[in-house]
Protein backbone atom coordinates (compact mmCIF):
# COMPACT_ATOMS: atom_id res chain seq x y z
CA UNK A 1 0.00 0.00 0.00
CA UNK A 2 1.12 3.73 -0.23
CA UNK A 3 2.77 4.71 2.32
CA UNK A 4 1.93 8.04 3.62
CA UNK A 5 -1.23 9.69 3.36
CA UNK A 6 -2.45 13.14 5.10
CA UNK A 7 -6.44 11.46 6.34
CA UNK A 8 -7.21 8.48 7.55
CA UNK A 9 -9.74 7.79 5.37
CA UNK A 10 -11.09 8.09 2.20
CA UNK A 11 -15.01 8.63 0.58
CA UNK A 12 -16.72 7.93 -2.14
CA UNK A 13 -20.29 8.09 -4.52
CA UNK A 14 -21.74 5.81 -5.35
CA UNK A 15 -25.02 5.51 -7.78
CA UNK A 16 -26.63 1.95 -7.47
CA UNK A 17 -29.35 3.47 -10.84
CA UNK A 18 -29.77 6.16 -12.52
CA UNK A 19 -32.97 7.68 -13.27
CA UNK A 20 -35.20 10.09 -11.10
CA UNK A 21 -33.15 10.15 -8.21
CA UNK A 22 -29.81 9.43 -7.85
CA UNK A 23 -28.17 7.87 -4.31
CA UNK A 24 -24.52 9.01 -3.61
CA UNK A 25 -22.45 7.98 -0.45
CA UNK A 26 -19.59 8.56 1.59
CA UNK A 27 -17.54 6.61 4.48
CA UNK A 28 -18.60 9.57 6.70
CA UNK A 29 -21.85 10.70 5.14
CA UNK A 30 -24.06 10.43 2.43
CA UNK A 31 -26.28 13.09 0.34
CA UNK A 32 -29.58 12.36 -1.48
CA UNK A 33 -30.34 14.09 -5.25
CA UNK A 34 -33.14 14.37 -7.14
CA UNK A 35 -33.69 15.03 -10.29
CA UNK A 36 -31.82 13.76 -13.69
CA UNK A 37 -28.07 13.11 -13.64
CA UNK A 38 -26.82 16.06 -12.35
CA UNK A 39 -24.17 17.66 -15.24
CA UNK A 40 -20.81 16.68 -13.64
CA UNK A 41 -17.51 19.07 -13.57
CA UNK A 42 -15.64 17.89 -16.57
CA UNK A 43 -12.19 17.96 -14.55
CA UNK A 44 -11.17 14.87 -12.36
CA UNK A 45 -8.40 16.62 -10.02
CA UNK A 46 -5.80 15.07 -8.56
CA UNK A 47 -5.41 16.31 -4.82
CA UNK A 48 -1.49 15.52 -4.43
CA UNK A 49 -2.39 12.25 -1.71
CA UNK A 50 -0.82 9.18 -2.17
CA UNK A 51 -2.56 6.56 -3.77
CA UNK A 52 -2.60 2.55 -3.36
CA UNK A 53 -0.17 0.35 -5.10
CA UNK A 54 2.00 -2.55 -5.07
CA UNK A 55 1.09 -6.18 -4.69
CA UNK A 56 -2.28 -6.03 -2.70
CA UNK A 57 -4.27 -9.12 -1.33
CA UNK A 58 -8.06 -8.43 -1.69
CA UNK A 59 -9.18 -10.26 1.44
CA UNK A 60 -13.35 -11.23 1.80
CA UNK A 61 -15.04 -11.00 5.26
CA UNK A 62 -18.94 -12.49 4.29
CA UNK A 63 -21.30 -11.24 6.61
CA UNK A 64 -24.37 -13.11 7.27
CA UNK A 65 -25.61 -16.13 5.09
CA UNK A 66 -24.45 -16.69 1.64
CA UNK A 67 -24.38 -19.45 -0.26
CA UNK A 68 -21.56 -21.29 -1.94
CA UNK A 69 -22.92 -20.12 -5.35
CA UNK A 70 -23.02 -16.64 -4.55
CA UNK A 71 -19.12 -16.62 -2.94
CA UNK A 72 -18.11 -18.36 -5.60
CA UNK A 73 -19.62 -14.84 -7.96
CA UNK A 74 -17.84 -12.56 -5.89
CA UNK A 75 -14.46 -14.47 -5.53
CA UNK A 76 -14.59 -15.42 -9.03
CA UNK A 77 -14.78 -11.55 -10.27
CA UNK A 78 -12.16 -10.56 -7.46
CA UNK A 79 -9.66 -13.54 -8.89
CA UNK A 80 -10.60 -11.73 -12.93
CA UNK A 81 -9.06 -8.74 -11.86
CA UNK A 82 -5.03 -10.03 -12.05
CA UNK A 83 -5.36 -12.68 -14.84
CA UNK A 84 -2.74 -12.28 -17.17
CA UNK A 85 -4.17 -12.31 -20.84
CA UNK A 86 -3.26 -15.40 -23.16
CA UNK A 87 -3.98 -16.45 -26.32
CA UNK A 88 -7.08 -17.56 -25.27
CA UNK A 89 -8.33 -14.97 -23.59
CA UNK A 90 -11.72 -13.73 -24.43
CA UNK A 91 -11.76 -9.45 -24.11
CA UNK A 92 -12.68 -7.32 -23.07
CA UNK A 93 -12.27 -8.89 -19.78
CA UNK A 94 -12.00 -7.79 -16.14
CA UNK A 95 -8.59 -7.40 -16.15
CA UNK A 96 -8.32 -5.16 -19.08
CA UNK A 97 -11.06 -2.82 -16.80
CA UNK A 98 -9.38 -2.69 -14.27
CA UNK A 99 -5.69 -1.91 -16.39
CA UNK A 100 -7.67 1.35 -17.40
CA UNK A 101 -6.94 2.69 -14.26
CA UNK A 102 -3.53 2.71 -15.12
CA UNK A 103 -4.01 6.20 -16.55
CA UNK A 104 -4.48 7.64 -12.88
CA UNK A 105 -1.27 6.59 -12.09
CA UNK A 106 0.31 7.61 -15.26
CA UNK A 107 -0.52 10.90 -13.66
CA UNK A 108 0.89 10.22 -9.98
CA UNK A 109 3.77 8.40 -11.69
CA UNK A 110 2.62 5.72 -9.22
CA UNK A 111 2.78 2.08 -10.51
CA UNK A 112 -1.54 0.50 -10.53
CA UNK A 113 -1.32 -1.96 -8.06
CA UNK A 114 -1.51 -5.85 -8.87
CA UNK A 115 -4.22 -7.81 -6.86
CA UNK A 116 -4.73 -10.88 -5.84
CA UNK A 117 -7.09 -12.71 -4.15
CA UNK A 118 -6.73 -13.10 -0.62
CA UNK A 119 -8.29 -15.02 2.29
CA UNK A 120 -12.41 -15.72 2.98
CA UNK A 121 -13.76 -15.20 5.99
CA UNK A 122 -17.59 -16.42 6.81
CA UNK A 123 -19.54 -15.13 9.44
CA UNK A 124 -22.39 -16.77 9.24
CA UNK A 125 -23.85 -16.36 12.75
CA UNK A 126 -24.13 -12.35 12.65
CA UNK A 127 -21.86 -12.02 15.73
CA UNK A 128 -22.43 -8.30 15.66
CA UNK A 129 -26.25 -8.45 14.91
CA UNK A 130 -28.30 -7.81 11.83
CA UNK A 131 -27.65 -4.15 12.03
CA UNK A 132 -24.72 -2.66 11.70
CA UNK A 133 -23.30 0.63 11.79
CA UNK A 134 -20.51 2.33 10.10
CA UNK A 135 -18.09 1.40 13.59
CA UNK A 136 -18.82 -2.29 12.71
CA UNK A 137 -17.98 -2.44 9.63
CA UNK A 138 -14.75 -0.85 10.67
CA UNK A 139 -14.55 -3.99 13.01
CA UNK A 140 -15.48 -6.49 10.58
CA UNK A 141 -12.72 -5.42 8.26
CA UNK A 142 -9.91 -5.72 10.88
CA UNK A 143 -10.45 -9.41 10.19
CA UNK A 144 -8.92 -9.35 7.19
CA UNK A 145 -5.15 -8.43 6.61
CA UNK A 146 -3.33 -5.44 8.74
CA UNK A 147 -1.28 -4.07 5.82
CA UNK A 148 -1.04 -4.22 2.17
CA UNK A 149 -4.41 -5.06 1.69
CA UNK A 150 -8.28 -4.06 0.47
CA UNK A 151 -10.41 -5.77 2.66
CA UNK A 152 -13.95 -6.13 1.40
CA UNK A 153 -16.67 -6.46 3.68
CA UNK A 154 -20.18 -7.85 1.87
CA UNK A 155 -23.28 -7.80 4.11
CA UNK A 156 -26.19 -10.20 3.30
CA UNK A 157 -29.31 -9.17 2.48
CA UNK A 158 -30.81 -9.31 5.66
CA UNK A 159 -28.66 -6.94 7.32
CA UNK A 160 -29.55 -3.53 7.75
CA UNK A 161 -26.66 -1.59 7.63
CA UNK A 162 -26.45 2.37 8.69
CA UNK A 163 -27.80 4.36 5.63
CA UNK A 164 -28.06 1.49 3.33
CA UNK A 165 -30.58 1.87 1.14
CA UNK A 166 -30.92 5.81 2.42
CA UNK A 167 -27.88 7.34 0.72
CA UNK A 168 -25.89 4.38 -0.05
CA UNK A 169 -24.89 0.85 -1.94
CA UNK A 170 -21.46 0.76 -0.89
CA UNK A 171 -18.49 2.48 0.30
CA UNK A 172 -15.03 2.88 1.07
CA UNK A 173 -12.60 4.08 3.73
CA UNK A 174 -9.17 2.84 5.41
CA UNK A 175 -8.28 1.94 8.68
CA UNK A 176 -5.75 4.20 11.04
CA UNK A 177 -2.19 3.71 10.81
CA UNK A 178 -0.53 1.41 13.16
CA UNK A 179 2.01 1.54 15.36
CA UNK A 180 4.49 0.12 12.88
CA UNK A 181 2.88 2.51 10.13
CA UNK A 182 0.77 -0.38 8.40
CA UNK A 183 -2.88 0.11 7.26
CA UNK A 184 -5.40 -1.26 5.18
CA UNK A 185 -7.89 -0.26 2.80
CA UNK A 186 -11.39 -1.27 3.18
CA UNK A 187 -14.81 -1.85 1.21
CA UNK A 188 -18.13 -2.26 2.32
CA UNK A 189 -21.02 -3.20 0.34
CA UNK A 190 -24.69 -4.73 1.19
CA UNK A 191 -26.25 -7.46 -1.02
CA UNK A 192 -29.86 -4.97 -1.77
CA UNK A 193 -31.83 -8.32 -3.00
CA UNK A 194 -34.26 -7.92 -0.37
CA UNK A 195 -34.01 -4.14 0.65
CA UNK A 196 -34.00 -1.60 -2.25
CA UNK A 197 -32.77 -3.89 -5.74
CA UNK A 198 -34.62 -1.02 -7.60
CA UNK A 199 -31.64 1.55 -6.44
CA UNK A 200 -28.85 -0.98 -5.80
CA UNK A 201 -29.00 -3.69 -8.19
CA UNK A 202 -30.08 -1.78 -11.10
CA UNK A 203 -29.99 -2.62 -14.21
CA UNK A 204 -30.83 -5.86 -13.09
CA UNK A 205 -34.04 -4.97 -11.51
CA UNK A 206 -36.78 -2.49 -12.09
CA UNK A 207 -35.99 0.98 -10.35
CA UNK A 208 -37.90 2.64 -8.20
CA UNK A 209 -38.05 6.05 -10.11
CA UNK A 210 -38.35 7.02 -13.78
CA UNK A 211 -39.06 4.98 -16.28
CA UNK A 212 -40.27 1.32 -16.27
CA UNK A 213 -38.33 -0.49 -18.38
CA UNK A 214 -37.70 -4.08 -18.34
CA UNK A 215 -34.85 -5.23 -16.02
CA UNK A 216 -31.92 -6.91 -17.83
CA UNK A 217 -30.91 -10.64 -16.93
CA UNK A 218 -27.97 -10.70 -14.47
CA UNK A 219 -25.44 -12.60 -16.27
CA UNK A 220 -24.83 -15.09 -13.26
CA UNK A 221 -28.49 -15.20 -12.22
CA UNK A 222 -28.42 -14.12 -8.89
CA UNK A 223 -29.77 -9.87 -9.29
CA UNK A 224 -28.91 -9.58 -5.29
CA UNK A 225 -25.03 -10.40 -5.67
CA UNK A 226 -24.56 -9.51 -9.65
CA UNK A 227 -25.37 -6.20 -8.30
CA UNK A 228 -22.98 -6.54 -5.40
CA UNK A 229 -20.38 -6.90 -8.20
CA UNK A 230 -21.32 -3.69 -10.20
CA UNK A 231 -20.65 -1.66 -6.40
CA UNK A 232 -17.77 -3.77 -5.31
CA UNK A 233 -15.99 -2.55 -8.70
CA UNK A 234 -16.62 1.15 -8.02
CA UNK A 235 -15.50 0.66 -4.83
CA UNK A 236 -12.35 -0.73 -5.17
CA UNK A 237 -11.59 1.98 -8.58
CA UNK A 238 -12.74 4.22 -5.33
CA UNK A 239 -9.98 2.57 -2.78
CA UNK A 240 -7.45 2.79 -5.40
CA UNK A 241 -7.89 6.11 -6.92
CA UNK A 242 -8.47 7.46 -3.48
CA UNK A 243 -7.50 5.78 -0.92
CA UNK A 244 -8.03 8.56 1.84
CA UNK A 245 -9.49 11.27 0.57
CA UNK A 246 -6.94 13.31 -1.19
CA UNK A 247 -6.49 11.14 -4.17
CA UNK A 248 -8.12 12.05 -7.61
CA UNK A 249 -12.28 12.97 -7.12
CA UNK A 250 -14.35 15.62 -8.39
CA UNK A 251 -16.71 17.80 -6.57
CA UNK A 252 -16.75 18.39 -2.88
CA UNK A 253 -14.67 16.27 -0.39
CA UNK A 254 -17.13 15.38 1.51
CA UNK A 255 -19.28 14.02 -1.38
CA UNK A 256 -16.89 12.94 -4.18
CA UNK A 257 -17.58 11.56 -7.58
CA UNK A 258 -14.32 8.97 -8.26
CA UNK A 259 -12.69 6.79 -10.99
CA UNK A 260 -16.49 4.83 -11.38
CA UNK A 261 -18.90 7.21 -9.53
CA UNK A 262 -18.12 9.69 -11.63
CA UNK A 263 -19.89 7.77 -15.18
CA UNK A 264 -23.34 7.15 -12.68
CA UNK A 265 -25.23 4.65 -14.57
CA UNK A 266 -22.64 4.09 -17.47
CA UNK A 267 -21.82 0.34 -18.77
CA UNK A 268 -21.89 0.54 -22.51
CA UNK A 269 -21.63 3.19 -25.33
CA UNK A 270 -25.12 4.88 -25.85
CA UNK A 271 -25.74 5.06 -22.13
CA UNK A 272 -28.16 8.14 -21.30
CA UNK A 273 -30.11 8.10 -17.61
CA UNK A 274 -32.58 5.22 -17.41
CA UNK A 275 -30.48 3.00 -20.15
CA UNK A 276 -27.16 1.33 -19.50
CA UNK A 277 -25.88 1.33 -22.69
CA UNK A 278 -25.76 -1.14 -25.62
CA UNK A 279 -24.39 -4.15 -24.29
CA UNK A 280 -23.69 -7.24 -25.48
CA UNK A 281 -26.63 -10.33 -24.48
CA UNK A 282 -25.44 -14.31 -24.07
CA UNK A 283 -27.54 -15.56 -27.15
CA UNK A 284 -27.89 -19.06 -24.29
CA UNK A 285 -29.21 -17.15 -20.89
CA UNK A 286 -30.05 -13.84 -22.25
CA UNK A 287 -28.03 -12.46 -19.49
CA UNK A 288 -26.57 -8.65 -20.44
CA UNK A 289 -22.86 -8.35 -19.30
CA UNK A 290 -19.68 -6.01 -20.49
CA UNK A 291 -16.40 -7.84 -19.24
CA UNK A 292 -15.19 -11.85 -19.33
CA UNK A 293 -13.94 -13.30 -16.25
CA UNK A 294 -12.68 -16.47 -14.78
CA UNK A 295 -14.07 -19.35 -15.33
CA UNK A 296 -15.98 -18.43 -17.76
CA UNK A 297 -17.99 -16.00 -16.15
CA UNK A 298 -19.51 -13.05 -17.50
CA UNK A 299 -20.03 -9.67 -16.00
CA UNK A 300 -21.27 -6.04 -15.58
CA UNK A 301 -18.76 -3.35 -14.71
CA UNK A 302 -18.98 0.37 -14.19
CA UNK A 303 -17.71 2.79 -17.31
CA UNK A 304 -14.26 4.18 -15.77
CA UNK A 305 -13.81 8.74 -16.02
CA UNK A 306 -10.96 8.71 -18.20
CA UNK A 307 -8.29 11.87 -17.03
CA UNK A 308 -7.12 12.37 -19.92
CA UNK A 309 -10.07 12.96 -22.34
CA UNK A 310 -12.42 13.71 -19.21
CA UNK A 311 -14.94 11.47 -20.69
CA UNK A 312 -16.64 8.03 -19.56
CA UNK A 313 -14.71 4.95 -21.06
CA UNK A 314 -16.32 2.10 -21.62
CA UNK A 315 -15.15 -1.38 -22.47
CA UNK A 316 -17.87 -1.98 -24.96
Amino acid sequence: MAATASSSSGCSALLGFVLAAALFQCSHGGRTLTGLVEQQPLAMTYHKGALLTGPLSVNLIFYGKFTASQKAIVSDFLASLSLVPHKDSVEPSVATWWNTLAKYYATSRTPLPKLKLGKQIVDAGYSLGKSLRDADIAKLAARGAPRNAINVVLTAEDVAVERFCMSRCGSHAASPRSKDGGRFAYVWVGNSAAQCPGQCAWPFHQPIYGPQTPPLVAPNGDVGVDGMVINVASMLAGAATNPFGDGFFQGPKEAPLEAATACPGVYAKGAYPGYPGDLPVDSVTGASYNAHGAHSRKYLVPAVFDPSTSTCSTLV
